[in-house]
């Protein structure tokens, strides 16, 4: 973990801006409103102070106050403070997908990810991005997640959804359906269990979890008639982590897993792909949920949500997930140092 402010004893929490286009400086703003939140952090937005008077000025909050800064070394409890990836005037367009959001985001990114690894934060939570118009020579990636684990190349990691006490990982994430089963082999779902076990065990302070597996195949297997990934591949794996040291439980059909609200016996749920684990998340988890990207030596976290383009600058976007993402970062921080 890196080091505290020392002079306030307060944890150091990046907060990159997101698309400049979308719903992210509606609710970094939301959340920053509520004074009571300084108490708990010292919020350092990485973004462009133009572009958040902006929107201040639109949701009538003219009175918030913030100091830009030039690194987070300056920054100083009780305020907002901003670091400016640029001084340029960049054309704001609500709803819209453009080059200059997306080099926006990524510049954003690009500062507050080196701040992050030289420990001149402690963590960091990220607005969302466009996936598609952050693309460029620098950026080749999926997503925020592959860019900032590009930084620690010596570490694996799992993201883990988490939402009060539900939290599901993933053996495969962002890969197309059709590559699924062949991505799942029985060492990658041991790497995970280990990831998801450690993380809860260290970010989460739960002593001996309980791990859920989902199976692949439909009823998960149903006696190996509709496949025998759950025979061969699944529980052989288990038993290998069980030998480790990990509780792992299964593997269970995932629609009876749900439906019947077994999943709240445990304290993690390893998903084989995205869409089983996503999809009932989304139902089950009314605040939002929040995105926690475990293994790696840094905390990071982020919304589920995407940028929000069809509401932007309407000022109906919910901040919640956004607070939730911040007191999550916050509270493994405190973990780490209880570990």
């Amino acid at each position: 973990m890196a080091p505290q402010n020392r002079t306030s004893g307060l944890p150091r929490i990046g907060l990159t801006q997101g698309d400049i286009n979308g719903i992210g400086y509606e609710v970094i703003l939301k959340v920053l409103a509520d004074s009571r939140i300084f108490e708990s952090f010292i919020p350092i937005v990485y973004g462009q102070s133009k572009v958040f008077s902006y929107y201040k000025k639109n949701f009538g909050m003219e009175e918030m106050s913030y100091a830009v800064i030039r690194d987070a070394s300056q920054a100083q409890p009780r305020r907002i403070n901003i670091v400016n990836h640029t001084d340029e005037e960049l054309k704001v367009e609500p709803g819209f997908s453009t080059a200059i959001a997306g080099r926006a985001s990524f510049a954003a990114l690009k500062l507050a990810t080196n701040d992050l690894r030289n420990g001149n934060i402690d963590a960091m939570v990220t607005a969302p991005i466009n996936k598609s118009n952050i693309q460029s020579e620098q950026f080749k990636f999926k997503g925020q997640t592959d860019y900032i684990k590009s930084f620690f190349p010596d570490n694996e990691y799992i993201t883990l959804l988490v939402s009060h006490n539900m939290r599901i990982g993933f053996v495969t994430n962002h890969i197309p359906l059709k590559d699924v089963p062949s991505t799942i082999t029985k060492d990658l779902i041991i790497k995970k269990l280990k990831l998801m076990n450690n993380s809860l065990v260290k970010d989460f302070n739960i002593v001996a979890p309980k791990i859920a597996v989902l199976g692949l195949n439909p009823h998960a297997g149903d006696g190996n008639i509709m496949g025998v990934e759950e025979r061969d591949i699944i529980k052989p794996a288990m038993e290998v982590a069980k030998e480790q040291g990990v509780m792992a439980f299964g593997p269970f059909p995932a629609d009876g897993f749900f439906g019947s609200d077994a999943w709240r016996k445990y304290d993690g749920i390893l998903s084989m792909y995205h869409d089983q684990g996503l999809t009932p998340f989304r139902v089950l988890a009314v605040d939002g949920g929040v995105s926690f990207t475990a293994g790696l030596p840094v905390v990071r976290t982020s919304t589920t949500h995407g940028t929000g383009y069809d509401i932007a600058n309407q000022n109906i976007a919910d901040p919640d997930a956004f607070r939730h993402a911040i007191y999550l970062a916050i509270d493994i921080l405190n973990n780490r140092v209880k570990s």
